[in-house]
């Protein structure tokens, strides 16, 4: 493809003169009866399905529920709204995220961040890299890494890096709209931080408030030893930033790590692997790292360093390509991939970035972003979750390889320091750390548990390239996230006969510190369209009024939650006031259909377009569910279906399908039914 240059000229006046910023509202209370209304009415479908399977009579199990909502609302429910709104009041950004969210969607959880948190991006290859490099040649070294390999890593760090300083600078996204300042805010969480583990609940390191040496430095991992990469010159003088190094610099600086790994593994040392403790369950890998820390003082320099390095890269010396089925592990019929050459090397991809048994050690788990390159140059990034949601990281992902490597920038005269800058750091830090025979001990047990979370993961990209949003907005006239919302609830209904509370993100990010609200896909009327569907004889027209509705009623709810009109973020607030040792107690919330109805085994999420990823993902968050990611783009609609192969209820595989036959279903409705009307308006 043809790739943009980027541009380089800045005027003075865009850097010395900046607009006022525009101004971000708060992110709102919701009032407590709409809130009530609207959950009673997200309560519909599950209602009509209980009665449908032999339960509770709809109307009586909806009056019941009415009551419940109705005595909430004058009784305890007015309190905690009246103490929700106070701490609003006391908040200095908003009620939700000064208070609750960051440590209850992400920091007290307590699984590992390998799959079930941490997100994954795979990035097109290079067209700029020779044929040769995509084969991954070694050239006989011995740390497994490869020419292009090192340059594609130089290139993508000092590209992300670039973007963060026009960022600083302000000559990216300013803040003179709200988008620039929620995205602004937002990266600015991704560099010189990461997650901390800690029994019970874990917490986020602070960046430095000046750009020390470990904030100017890349955190690199090689063979699973940890290096600190200055990639910055000091700043020369006190109020100047500090001076980005050139892509020959760093790839100087890579080369000369590698070196180092090659003599270390020619005299047969290893390291502590700390990649594979950071894999591990949050309480185990808080009680090592608490061990590791007071073994001795080196350890913590090098946690120092690795929590506020500006970011991670890692450099893994394999290429990974998925294996065959087996007959040994006896999966089902249903579980086993039977992938074509094309698909095997995309999820060898997508597996490479999520991880694979040969690089699980290979990260840092902690780091909201840390870039990887293979030594065929295939390259992804992934993240630690919780400092900011993974469109972030995806549109400085964008940036970041939108143009391919520029051999011109790799020359003499550019790996030259500039005048003035001090050059008297070293090209790199050990981040060496030190074990013990119960570290030791640790790690095996912690390689063993993070083996079994990759080898269980099924995961897998589609790409239906059928039709696009393009044909979605002007053909079917509809909305073209919502649309792939109702094809993703008839494909787990045809993979499963029943219904499903659903997930799917939206963003509030029109809001000072905003960060997502639930969508519940599954409404009473994506629930009548699906049933449309599957059942004989219904006209091809009643399917399509009935998906229209469908459409309609998501995006309305799209709408809301975007506004801060949503539900879930407020009912957890609600619930969070509760004061059960003072007797406090709400049958609403003790309702099973409360719990129910946030049981959300199709865990969805949509980005960009995403013309430059091969496919994402993330993990599913109940076993017997989906985590599933989408890039919607004008031709293309590009899935990352993630399951467990343990569970006998999911298959990747069959839900890709199923995926597949509803898309290619629903266009046929909305063409047949269209082709009805159109012959029925001739007979007129």
């Amino acid at each position: 493809m043809t790739k943009p240059m980027r541009s380089t000229s800045t005027t003075a006046a865009s850097v010395i003169s900046k607009p006022k910023p525009v101004y971000m509202p708060r992110l709102p209370v919701p009032e407590l009866r709409k809130t009530l209304d609207k959950y009673l009415a997200s309560l519909e479908p599950f209602l009509r399905e209980d009665e449908k399977r032999g339960g509770m009579n709809y109307h009586s199990g909806l009056s019941l529920r009415k009551k419940w909502a109705d005595e909430f609302e004058q009784g305890i429910g007015k309190v905690l709204q009246d103490r929700l709104v106070a701490l609003d009041r006391a908040s200095p950004n908003n009620w939700l995220d000064d208070n609750f969210w960051l440590n209850k969607a992400y920091l007290e959880w307590r699984a590992p961040l390998l799959v079930n948190s941490n997100w994954w991006l795979a990035f097109y290859e290079d067209d700029m890299m020779p044929a040769t490099a995509l084969k991954g040649e070694t050239n006989n070294n011995r740390a497994g890494t490869t020419f292009w390999q090192l340059r594609r890593a130089a290139w993508l760090v000092w590209r992300t890096l670039e973007f963060k300083q026009q960022l600083d600078a302000h000559e990216l996204h300013p803040d003179t709209t709200r988008t620039g300042i929620w995205f602004r805010n937002s990266s600015a969480k991704m560099f010189s931080t990461a997650r901390m583990p800690a029994p019970f609940c874990d917490s986020l390191s602070s960046p430095p408030d000046k750009p020390t040496q470990e904030a100017r430095s890349l955190l690199v991992m090689l063979h699973g030893w940890c290096y600190a990469v200055p990639v910055y010159y000091p700043p020369t003088s006190p109020d100047s930033p500090p001076v980005l190094m050139s892509p020959p610099q760093i790839e100087a600086k890579l080369r000369s790590i590698v070196l180092d790994v090659e003599e270390r593994l020619s005299r047969g040392e290893s390291p502590v692997p700390i990649g594979m403790l950071s894999a591990d369950d949050r309480d185990k890998w808080a009680s090592n790292l608490d061990h590791l820390l007071h073994l001795h003082p080196a350890n913590k320099r090098s946690h120092h360093v690795m929590l506020h390095a500006v970011m991670a890269l890692s450099l893994d010396h394999t290429t990974h390509a998925i294996p065959p089925p087996l007959p040994s592990r006896h999966l089902p019929p249903h579980k086993v991939h039977h992938r074509s050459p094309a698909q095997s090397a995309l999820d060898s991809h997508l597996h490479t970035i999520r991880g694979n048994p040969h690089n699980i050690g290979n990260r840092f788990y902690d780091k909201p972003y840390t870039l990887i390159v293979d030594p065929s140059t295939r390259a992804g990034a992934t993240g630690e979750h919780s400092p900011c949601d993974a469109l972030v990281p995806s549109i400085v992902a964008e940036y970041t390889i939108v143009q391919g490597v520029d051999v011109d920038e790799f020359t003499e005269e550019k790996s030259t320091p500039p005048a003035g800058v001090d050059t008297s750091e070293p090209l790199w830090e050990r981040l060496d750390w030190v074990g013990d025979e119960y570290i030791k001990r640790e790690a095996a047990a912690a390689t063993r548990r993070a083996l079994e979370i990759v080898e269980d993961s099924d995961d897998s990209v589609m790409w239906f390239d059928d039709y696009g949003t393009e044909w979605i907005k002007t053909m079917a006239k509809m909305s073209p996230d919502a649309y792939v919302q109702m094809a993703l609830q008839l494909a787990w209904y045809k993979t499963r006969g029943e219904f499903t509370a659903t997930y799917e993100t939206v963003l509030t990010r029109m809001f000072k510190n905003g960060r997502t609200e639930t969508l519940r896909s599954y409404t009473g009327d994506a629930r009548d369209w699906v049933l449309s569907m599957v059942t004989p004889g219904v006209s091809n027209q009643s399917r399509l009024k009935a998906l229209q509705r469908a459409i309609q009623t998501h995006t309305r709810l799209t709408r809301e939650a975007a506004t801060g009109r949503g539900i879930d973020r407020h009912l957890m607030g609600l619930q969070l006031m509760l004061r059960p040792p003072n007797g406090e107690s709400a049958a609403l919330f003790e309702d099973e259909l409360f719990e129910r109805s946030q049981r959300w085994k199709l865990s969805t999420s949509g980005l960009s377009a995403g013309h430059l990823f091969k496919g994402t993902g993330f993990g599913t968050v109940y076993d017997d569910g989906y985590g599933i990611n989408y890039l919607a783009a004008p031709n293309m609609i590009k899935f990352g279906v993630e399951s467990k192969f343990h569970n006998s209820t999911t298959s990747t595989q069959k839900f890709k399908t199923a995926v597949l036959e509803s898309l290619l279903e629903m266009k046929l409705v909305t063409l047949e039914a269209e082709e009805v009307d159109v012959k029925g308006a001739s007979h007129l």
